[in-house]
């Protein structure tokens, strides 16, 4: 069994605005193996995303504890997430604001190595690495992102995570804003990555059939909550949560009859919802 990598027990997260609190998080618990894909699956506003964010320390959990590699890290330093920042990274979800527009590709994937005290010759060096790693040509190091298209700027994103070579990614949406058959392209890519490197993932999005394609573990959140958790055959294949189930029921099917019964579907387990309630 792999060693256990990153532990969340019953994490929370309050938020303030205009004296009234809302509970955004409530008693999430759950644990990333060394080279594991955990799924994290729900719809805007569900707390997914506030779940990585917890996780990179972006977001301080109001209850609850998170530990990385075996040390508390709930409430760590900022000195001490510039060091876990070697073992833990992210790709957000638009690779069109991620990069920064005035670098080069080589700029961008350089200053993480470089802010680790690595020199600029093995910078380069681990540069040509990277953009071979992501499919990407050597010349793409001096063009800047706007010479890219969206789906190629995400390999770039990847490409700046894989820099320190971290032991997790959160992956944030990471292909929501990419057309499908870019999204296919990419998550094949982090897939390879990870038969290759063995690091892990907490990937996150709304669709369904995304996390079914990369996940190895899904849990579905609705309303701050964890509905429903397991493996990611029975959890999209034949989950038990009614939550679940419409979220399964709505994903988009290419048959456009297929679609129609699928709504069909979809619109009788709201009735029975919403006669069970």
């Amino acid at each position: 069994m792999s060693e256990q990598l990153l532990s969340v027990d019953k994490l929370g997260v309050d938020f303030t605005r205009r004296r009234t609190t809302f509970t955004a998080l409530e008693e999430i618990t759950f644990s990333i193996a060394e080279g594991e894909t955990v799924g994290l699956v729900g719809e805007s506003g569900s707390g997914k995303t506030t779940i990585g964010r917890s996780i990179l320390g972006l977001v301080p959990p109001t209850r609850g504890t998170l530990t990385f590699r075996g040390e508390d890290i709930t409430h760590a330093s900022r000195a001490k997430r510039r060091e876990l920042s070697r073992d833990m990274q992210v790709v957000f979800q638009d690779p069109y604001t991620s990069l920064n527009p005035s670098l080069t590709i080589e700029g961008i994937l350089a200053e993480p190595l470089r802010a680790q005290g690595i020199d600029r010759r093995e910078a380069g060096r681990r540069v040509k690495e990277l953009l071979d790693r992501v499919r990407l040509p050597s010349d793409a190091a001096g063009r800047l992102p706007r010479e890219f298209s969206g789906g190629q700027r995400q390999r770039v994103a990847i490409a700046r995570a894989l820099a320190l070579r971290p032991r997790l990614i959160v992956c944030d949406e990471p292909v929501s804003a990419l057309d499908l058959t870019t999204q296919q392209r990419v998550l094949d890519l982090f897939i390879e990555i990870q038969r290759d490197t063995g690091c892990a993932y907490l990937f996150v999005s709304h669709d369904l059939s995304v996390i079914r394609h990369v996940s190895h573990r899904v849990i579905v959140l609705n309303r701050g909550k964890i509905v429903e958790s397991g493996g990611v055959e029975k959890v999209t294949s034949d989950p038990d949560d009614p939550y679940t189930q419409r979220l399964m029921m709505s994903a988009p099917l290419p048959d456009p009859g297929a679609q129609r019964e699928r709504r069909e579907e979809l619109e009788k387990l709201r009735v029975d919802s919403e006669r069970a309630a």
